[in-house]
């Protein structure tokens, strides 16, 4: 039997600015999105053993009540990190084979953007912490707000920046 590609034959998705299908360009963008979890996970999971093992350190009784708050709250951001970021490889595994593919990547994108948002802050709690016990004062605390505004310009603002326009169009089509 000849089957002839669809870009070939000129049935290309309208919205995308590439030669590729609908389901070409859902199949590339699940595949970057994975991709792009997989960079971003093992630093969530080594997050995650720090702060699993830290109340077990002998020294752990010397924190101050504030560095036993941001630790706790940096441990539920890192767990809650780690929900997200894995929720893209769960959403796909029960919905496989049903077709939905392009709710799986439009979830999956959300997701992974509230997820890595929250890894901004549990990074930042964790460095908050270990620079309180530290250093303690405001060296910690101006720590802190550098490295929330380093991943806010760094993570958001750089690549939203260019959002504009046509631009901004040809963003959502990829």
């Amino acid at each position: 039997m000849n089957r002839r590609h669809p870009v070939a034959e000129g049935r290309h998705d309208p919205d995308s600015p590439r030669a590729e299908t609908k389901a070409q360009r859902l199949d590339r963008n699940l595949t970057e999105l994975v991709s792009e979890l997989r960079v971003a996970l093992p630093g969530v999971q080594v997050l995650l053993a720090f702060l699993l093992v830290v109340p077990f350190n002998q020294r752990f009784t010397q924190t101050t009540q504030f560095e036993r708050i941001v630790y706790f709250v940096t441990l539920l951001l890192t767990a809650a990190t780690c929900v997200l970021l894995i929720a893209p490889s769960v959403h796909h595994r029960v919905q496989f084979r049903r077709q939905e593919k392009e709710e799986i990547v439009l979830l999956g994108n959300r997701v992974a953007v509230v997820g890595l948002a929250m890894l901004a802050l549990a990074v930042t709690g964790a460095v908050l912490f270990v620079t309180d016990f530290l250093i303690g004062g405001v060296a910690a605390v101006v720590t802190a707000l550098a490295l929330v505004l380093l991943f806010a310009v760094v993570w958001y603002v750089l690549p939203l920046r260019g959002r504009s326009g046509s631009g901004e169009r040809a963003v959502r089509r990829s």
